[in-house]
């Protein structure tokens, strides 16, 4: 529920001040292609701009401390296994760093994969094995590697822009259909236009959020793949089987970061269309289907 009220809440601030500059800027909504240019810069601006702040957020949400120097032997072994694992992917080793949540848990982010941050939870690093560590610091380097970061960050903005184009094509012909005036006319861009906006945005943005979900979840089987790849196989699954039976811990992971852990609650239902992560017997069945 956090993730949807927190589209709602990003897509009303957008539908603000996209609204202001389109009048500002004379963009009438029955001019088509310049809508969709208008919703194009709002919807890939938002989402390139969380993109490129996304090391900052994440740092700060997770209260995450990188590691400069190593001070004691657990550090420099991590420093030691990103930089391995990291020239056998092919990239520039990323930030490493700790953040405090006894979950286990890990995430990567960076606006590219040269310039990325890759962080394990003091839980993980406490608890689980030095292989499980390794295949999970290889499973989120595979996500570096395979430009994840910036392919979601794609993804969103063109969904972010069809759900602002739509919602405001929809809400043109409730206005025109139900606030005409005597000559036939819309009555423009009154109050009920725009609450009309947002229940369309709300709506569409409900379906987009599964189309992006569903991205996130395919992502998770590939990055499953690459870390499998860079440690082993075996590894891979004795990671994701630990995992597993930490479920019961609380995810202390922020909202905004889920997409990009090692992994997530189950949702039931409906939730589970917006889920981030596939179901860890899927994703272990699927390395097992590897051989």
């Amino acid at each position: 529920m956090m993730r949807i009220a927190l589209f709602l809440v990003t897509n009303i601030a957008i539908l603000i001040v996209a609204s202001i500059t389109m009048s500002v800027l004379g963009v009438d909504r029955s001019t088509l292609s310049g809508l969709l240019v208008m919703c194009a810069i709002f919807g890939f601006g938002g989402s390139f701009v969380s993109l490129f702040i996304s090391k900052w957020m994440a740092k700060k949400s997770t209260g995450t401390q990188i590691i400069e120097r190593a001070s004691n032997a657990d550090e420099q072994w991590l420093l030691d296994t990103v930089a391995e694992l990291s020239q056998k992917a092919g990239i520039k080793m990323p930030e490493v760093g700790i953040f405090p949540a006894q979950q286990a848990n890990a995430f990567a982010t960076g606006w590219n994969k040269n310039d990325a941050l890759v962080a394990v939870s003091l839980g993980l690093l406490q608890r689980f094995r030095p292989e499980e560590v390794r295949a999970v610091l290889a499973h989120e380097i595979g996500h570096v590697a395979n430009g994840d970061m910036v392919t979601l960050s794609l993804v969103q903005g063109v969904v972010n822009t069809f759900v602002m184009f739509f919602a405001r094509i929809a809400a043109s012909v409730v206005d025109s259909f139900l606030s005409s005036d005597e000559e036939g006319e819309s009555s423009g861009g009154g109050i009920g236009y725009f609450v009309t906006v947002i229940v369309f945005e709300i709506l569409f943005g409900i379906l987009a959020s599964i189309v992006v979900s569903w991205f996130s979840r395919y992502r998770e089987y590939r990055a499953d793949e690459a870390g499998a790849d860079l440690s082993s196989n075996h590894a891979m699954i004795g990671a994701l089987q630990r995992l597993k039976a930490e479920y019961e811990m609380p995810d202390q992971m922020p909202d905004q970061m889920l997409a990009f852990g090692i992994s997530s609650h189950l949702k039931d239902g409906f939730m589970s269309l917006l889920a981030s992560h596939p179901p860890l017997d899927q994703r272990i069945a699927a390395l097992q289907a590897r051989g």
